[in-house]
């Protein structure tokens, strides 16, 4: 009974308590849309890509350690930082659409601001950066064509859930993309002009010995040139092996 007892006082300050604590969703992940509504649902999956794309620099980091790749994450990072800024500068409200107020500004649109520098990043990197991914030039033509293509088609669409879900104004989303776009051209010239040159003496200090980092910047095709250096490592390796069996 005295078990009892203390088990049903403590529910109840904790029931006492949670009445008092004011709950505040985290904004960064929670996406709504409205019941039934297919198009609200796919855009608000579509709304979640800024996640999968920075989950994938992070994998990229982690297994390629390569100083551009880092780069430009870093460069999204201060994207973010950059909107964080604006936001509680400009301090313009989200469209009132719901029961509830929303705890964030919305001048500009983060998400907005996310996707379009990364499309407006790998659009100059595809046409200045990346050459000769094979030996096919229609090959490698529509290669960029569908590396370009996605990434703004997946930019639009972003930008669209934004507005279709009311998370955002019409020009809250125009300005987020103004300012993605006008953020990667910057940080790509910045880093096409000023850190490039910089990485050949980088990969030479201790620190990037002791981390793997490494500079691909010459390699024209990173994909292919890792395919064959792995593929003649594998041969060397196998023929090695026959070689101490057979003795």
């Amino acid at each position: 009974m005295a078990t009892s007892n203390v088990d049903e006082n403590y529910f109840s300050t904790t029931l006492d308590d949670n009445k008092l604590t004011e709950w505040v969703p985290l904004s960064l992940t929670l996406v709504e849309y409205p019941k039934g509504d297919i198009i609200g649902k796919f855009l608000a999956l579509i709304s979640l890509a800024p996640f999968g794309i920075g989950a994938g620099f992070l994998a990229l980091i982690l297994f390629r350690r390569d100083l551009h790749t880092i780069t430009f994450f870093i460069g999204t990072l201060l994207s973010e930082a950059l909107n964080y800024v604006l936001k509680h500068t400009i301090c313009e409200e989200r469209p009132l659409r719901r029961d509830h107020s929303y705890v964030e500004y919305g001048m500009p649109s983060s998400h907005s601001q996310f996707v379009w520098f990364f499309a407006t990043y790998v659009i100059y990197f595809v046409f200045i950066r990346l050459h000769h991914l094979n030996n096919n030039t229609i090959i490698e033509n529509v290669s960029k064509i569908l590396i370009i293509s996605s990434s703004v088609i997946m930019a639009l669409l972003v930008s669209i859930s934004r507005i279709y879900l009311h998370y955002h104004t019409i020009a809250q989303v125009l300005c987020g993309a103004l300012v993605g776009i006008l953020f990667a051209t910057f940080w790509f010239a910045l880093t096409y002009l000023v850190f490039t040159p910089l990485f050949p003496q980088l990969v030479t200090w201790r620190i990037s010995e002791i981390l793997l980092l490494r500079d691909t910047t010459l390699i024209p095709n990173v994909l292919w040139f890792e395919y064959t250096n792995t593929r003649q490592e594998v041969r060397a390796r196998s023929r090695k092996l026959v070689h101490m069996k057979s003795q």
